[in-house]
């Protein structure tokens, strides 16, 4: 009788192990086949020779996708020449991009956001465009598709206290695509919410919003912060108090750095004694999972933020 026991688990065990294998198969199934060359880049993480890839030196009008997945990444609108052998991003399609530490402990790797294919990495501060990042991408990870109307989502970074109620405000407000809780303006790449919280690492808490600039302009998404939220608080916000919950406008360019500064003209001149500062953008970090959408997922309101109309 043990033995026949013996011959039943191991009958189970194998059965369940097709029934994994085959649940495994299916889930990637989904995926386009690749190549041994394709697999090499997008699966373990290897890299094209400079100069190499149909799209380095490739102009068209269109929209950039995964060759893994089909998720569309770039707008061809984002794109620009450079010298380094290979396409050159400064912008991505909003939420299409996953960004985390390399392996090799340094530089920001860069993943397709639906199905975590390796794409290439992120570079910021040399100053090539006015947004300051170039996404350095192998074509091989790329699929182009041609189009005339691409539609082109731009981004805005603002702190002002505790990011669950600014992202929660910004989420309300016509015109804009998502809105997600970040860091932003420290010294430490990729921190944790642990970490920011101590003070030490130097980062701000950050929403990053991705806007349609054909229903919102950038100065009205500026005005609209500065009435979510107390701009003349100098030690955080509300019941928060730290250097992580300070107030500041993040620039991608001169022309939001000049809107930001004349906005804060306009409410000093009303009476307000403005805190908040105008910063250069820096990489931004998304913040965990649970930080994302929080008060809908509590059904609650904002405790430390309110709209007041100051314009």
């Amino acid at each position: 009788m043990l033995y026949n026991y013996k011959i039943v688990a191991a009958v189970l065990l194998t059965v369940g192990l097709i029934l994994f294998l085959a649940g495994f198969t299916m889930e990637t199934e989904n995926y386009n086949a690749l190549s041994t060359e394709e697999e090499n880049v997008i699966v373990h993480k290897g890299t094209e020779p400079p100069f190499s890839g149909k799209y380095n030196d490739f102009y068209e009008t269109g929209s950039y996708h995964c060759k893994r997945c089909n998720a569309r990444l770039y707008s061809s609108a984002d794109k620009f020449q450079t010298t380094c052998g290979w396409p050159s991003f400064d912008d991505e399609i909003a939420g299409a991009i996953k960004k985390q530490i390399d392996a090799d402990g340094f530089r920001t790797e860069m993943v397709c956001a639906n199905c975590g294919a390796h794409l290439g990495h992120v570079f910021v501060g040399e100053r090539l465009t006015e947004k300051n990042v170039r996404h350095c991408v192998n074509s091989i990870s790329l699929v182009f598709v041609p189009g005339k109307d691409v539609t082109k989502m731009k981004k805005a970074y603002f702190a002002g206290g505790c990011f669950w109620g600014v992202e929660y405000y910004f989420e309300q407000k016509v015109g804009v695509v998502s809105a997600t809780s970040g860091y932003m303006g420290g010294s430490m790449d990729d921190p944790s919410y642990h970490e920011v919280c101590t003070g030490k690492t130097g980062h701000l808490e950050v929403v990053e919003v991705a806007y349609d600039a054909a229903k919102v302009s950038y100065e009205e998404l500026a005005k609209f912060f500065f009435e979510i939220h107390d701009p003349t608080q100098a030690n955080g916000q509300g019941p928060d108090i730290g250097s992580q919950y300070l107030s500041a406008v993040f620039y991608l360019n001169d022309a939001e750095e000049k809107i930001a500064h004349k906005l804060i003209n306009i409410l000093e001149t009303k009476g307000y004694d403005i805190a908040t500062k105008v910063i250069s953008t820096q990489t931004f970090w998304p913040a965990e999972d649970y930080h994302q959408d929080y008060y809908d997922r509590k059904n609650q309101q904002p405790y430390c933020h309110a709209y007041e109309k100051k314009f």
